[in-house]
């Protein structure tokens, strides 16, 4: 698999690396200070033999502080750049240890059991709630949802949400017949006598018509009349029409039971039986409908129907005043109050939660932990041990330091016990 390097020192990682250059040097100079202590001891312990317990324990200190840095150094790299074994551990074995950590995170962490553990002590509904129901948290959920959906949009192809349109539409709308389901809702209209407000609302219209244009009939039936009859007998027929006209309109208003409006129902009767069961009817109707609906238009209804969708939703969507966002603003809200109150609510989103997380857990918890070992596997082995120490390097340096400690103390213990067990020794 090929290698790629590793970003840049972070600003943080810049922090690490001079707090490990202190550490080094602290321990370097314990180290330093045992060798002085040591030379000087053992040039004057002839003089003043108690400057003996001295030298030992300096001497102990040493062999502490160069195991220490030793076992440090080979951590990371080669003592010194020999080549001894089993030193240069993490860039020789980062492979290694990438599929170990993996291993150890897919089967300590990634496990059913731990995570629904973890997840039934956590109050997750109740605590989303509460900070969904917030005004100002509400907001910035709403306002991401609509950068999202702003982007989705934009990320459609308007062909091919147009051809769907047009399928959708072609399957559901222009293939099926539409007699029979259209008779079977006509002739429940007309047993409902739902249709009666249609009709109430046409005579009204008529009679509205008549009231504002009794002019329009001058002249309407007297210009048929022969040359020969009067004009008075013109205006006579002109205003008997009229008055005519809206006595009749005013009876079918002011009479449920006019021979207009059983006409009417008859009608309207006689056509639902017709859509359901005259051939004749039906297909008289679907060739209206192949008419209206022949595949050019169809396709030209969709990208109308889907292009003004979608400039309007998209234009809902950038205005964080329009009636759109406000509104899922204040679902989001009324949602986190539920969660915030309702403990019958609560315990069953935090089941669902709860199922959902170990059910991904066990189905790709391989696939998760494979993250960790994929991504140690392109590391650069170079930076890889540089990041490794500036995380870890400074407390080492205190093992150094406590290797020069106690070297000290076990140096002149073993010296002292020697000297107390072995007179003269």
């Amino acid at each position: 698999m090929p290698r790629t390097p590793m970003a840049l020192l972070s600003p943080a990682d810049q922090e690490r690396r001079l707090a490990l250059r202190r550490m080094k040097a602290v321990a370097l100079g314990a180290l330093i200070f045992m060798a002085v202590l040591f030379v000087i001891a053992f040039w004057l312990q002839e003089r003043q033999p108690l400057l003996a317990y001295v030298r030992a324990a300096a001497e102990g200190g040493m062999v502490g502080a160069l195991a220490d840095w030793f076992a440090v150094t080979a951590l990371f790299r080669r003592p010194l750049g020999l080549p001894i074994p089993h030193t240069a551990i993490i860039p020789s074995r980062k492979d290694e240890i990438g599929r170990t950590l993996g291993e150890f995170v897919e089967t300590n962490f990634l496990e059913g059991s731990v995570v629904r553990a973890k997840l039934s002590t956590t109050a997750i509904a109740r605590r989303g709630g509460e900070w969904l129901r917030e005004p100002q948290h509400a907001e910035r959920v709403g306002a991401e949802g609509a950068t999202i959906a702003t982007a989705v949009l934009n990320a459609l192809s308007d062909d091919d949400v147009r051809d769907l349109i047009t399928d959708l539409a072609r399957e559901h709308l222009v293939s099926p017949e539409w007699g029979p389901p259209a008779g079977q809702w006509l002739e429940k209209i007309v047993e409902a006598d739902a249709h009666q407000g249609a009709v109430d609302l046409a005579v009204d219209t008529v009679g509205r018509w008549l009231d504002a244009n009794a002019a329009s009939f001058s002249g309407l039936i007297s210009r048929r009349l022969p040359g020969w009859v009067p004009k008075l007998a013109h205006r006579f027929v002109d205003d008997t029409a009229y008055n005519e006209a809206v006595k009749f309109v005013r009876a079918v208003h002011d009479d449920p039971r006019h021979p207009a409006r059983v006409a009417i129902d008859g009608y309207l009767a006689r056509l639902a039986d017709n859509l359901q069961n005259d051939p004749a009817t039906r297909e008289k109707l679907e060739n209206a409908k192949a008419s209206l609906f022949d595949s050019p238009r169809v396709g030209t209804l969709a990208a109308e129907a889907w292009n003004t969708a979608k400039n309007g939703l998209l234009a809902s969507l950038a205005d964080p005043e329009s009636g759109l966002r406000r509104r899922a603003v204040q679902a989001l809200q009324e949602v986190g109050e539920r969660l915030a109150t309702d403990a019958a609510l609560q315990g069953r989103v935090d089941t669902w939660v709860s199922d959902a997380a170990v059910f991904l857990v066990d189905r790709y918890r391989h696939d998760i932990a494979s993250i960790i070992t994929d991504t140690v596997e392109r590391w650069d082995p170079a930076e890889t041990t540089e990041k490794i120490e500036l995380m870890v390097g400074r407390d080492l340096q205190y093992i150094r330091l406590n290797g020069t400690v106690v070297g000290a103390l076990a140096g002149l213990a073993i010296f002292a016990i020697a000297h107390a067990l072995i007179p003269g020794a």
